[in-house]
């Protein structure tokens, strides 16, 4: 592993990516850290300290603690993230849009043009639900320009966020959105551990529950590392072809397919949707209707867990149908003589490759499931407010996994080019 961060900072290209995601990361924090003018910062801190925050104390995870001083970056990238699931249910609904996303790059960057300016109005409404909860509890008492002013600075945030996010992908290593989310968590890391530790001492929470929690965190950790690297490989046999005096093909190979093919793409997207009803519920006031679903969607109640599993399921197989397509995979192995052992090619190998996928995804996405309500487990059952598991650890693991193997792809390319590149130096000797 230091071997690897060693040879990555010997690369200039690779070296200059590594820096620029560290710089964006730095700055995405700092932005964390910027007071909203207009909010009683010191009013919000409290009521999430005395836990009065609901499901918004679950999403200050995944900011950082950015909701939790109500700074500029304070939604984050929930209105992107939202943005993108209704843009991906949009292309799957209308036969335009799937065309348009298949033709050409053109098209693909008017849907994502589409998705910023989603994220935009999902921006600006959260912002204008989350300012109206404010003044419900007395931390905002601003007039009509003071809402304007709140709800232009938060929106303003979002969209930098957002920007932050895409350079991020472009210029630096991993997928950018979910690097952002990956620091927001690890941010809130120490302390997590500083209030457990300072509980402890105050008698608050009993060493059992402690320990329960550690050593679950590490059962949780081990269970996500296979869960992200397991993979069921179907066996493909390759026909032999003649061609002059030679025999090319003939090999045996196969097929990867990935348990958890949709990464933590569903765990973020139910997270996201679960929290939004509640952001459109204080547009309503302190009502019936919103005391309603705010208490509906709250962290830890049955209709939260309820939503949860059902929407990771859901988008555990809704991303593995959009990122995975047997049929191109079964017209590729047509076209150069493969086929799976018993299984017709053509239409038949794709019904079976894609069998195979929907099975394997129905475990991968139960075991998401599981892994997310680990911390209503802990919560009910322990007695220990333990927010930081479950999700935040599987975002934070599948994340690293991904960062360390695109960077591992990197070292692997440059290497190859270096062993051409000699090669070819050598050759052009030769040839003199």
């Amino acid at each position: 592993m230091f071997g690897s961060i060693r040879d990555a900072f010997k690369l200039p290209d690779l070296k200059r990516r590594i820096l620029f995601t560290i710089g964006v990361l730095f700055i995405f924090r700092l932005g964390a850290h910027i007071p909203t003018p207009g909010i009683d910062s010191a009013a919000m801190q409290r009521m999430f300290d005395q836990g009065a925050a609901g499901l918004l104390g679950f999403l200050d995870i995944f900011a950082g603690g950015a909701l939790r001083r109500f700074s500029v970056f304070a939604l984050g990238v929930a209105p992107y993230i939202n943005s993108s699931i209704v843009m991906q249910l949009m292309i799957v609904i209308f036969p335009y849009l799937e065309k348009l996303q298949k033709d050409n790059e053109g098209g693909r960057k008017k849907i994502i043009q589409w998705t910023r300016y989603g994220a935009v109005l999902f921006a600006v409404v959260q912002a204008m639900g989350m300012t109206t909860w404010l003044r419900s509890l007395g931390i905002f008492s601003g007039g009509f320009l003071g809402t304007v002013l709140v709800v232009s600075t938060i929106t303003a945030g979002s969209i930098a966020v957002m920007w932050l996010g895409e350079e991020l992908s472009d210029h630096g290593i991993g997928n950018g959105i979910s690097l952002l989310i990956f620091a927001g968590i690890v941010a809130r890391l120490p302390e997590a551990v500083v209030q457990s530790w300072n509980l402890l001492l105050a008698g608050g929470i009993g060493i059992i529950p402690i320990v329960t929690a550690l050593l679950l965190m590490v059962v949780v950790v081990a269970g996500c590392v296979m869960l992200q690297e397991g993979q069921r490989r179907l066996p493909v046999q390759y026909a032999k072809r003649v061609i002059g005096n030679k025999v090319y093909g003939g090999q045996s190979t196969f097929i990867p397919l990935k348990v958890n093919q949709a990464g933590v793409i569903p765990i973020i997207f139910a997270s996201s949707v679960l929290i939004f009803p509640s952001m459109i519920a204080g547009l309503f006031g302190d009502g019936r209707i919103a005391r309603f679903f705010q208490d509906l969607f709250a962290p830890g109640s049955m209709g939260y867990m309820f939503f949860d599993v059902l929407l990771i399921i859901f988008f555990a197989y809704f991303y593995t149908a959009v990122v995975f397509n047997p049929t191109d995979i079964s017209n590729n192995m047509k076209k150069n003589g493969g086929f799976i052992l018993g299984i017709r090619p053509g239409q038949p190998t794709a019904d079976y490759i894609e069998k195979v996928m929907s099975r394997i995804t129905l475990g991968g996405a139960v075991f998401l499931a599981t892994v997310a309500l680990i911390p209503n487990f802990m919560s009910n059952v322990i007695g220990a407010n333990f927010y930081f598991g479950g999700t935040a650890v599987l975002i934070v693991v599948g994340v690293a996994l991904d960062t360390v193997h695109q960077v591992e792809a990197q070292l692997l390319m440059r290497h190859y080019e270096g062993i051409l590149k000699r090669s070819g130096s050598k050759g052009t000797g030769l040839l003199r």
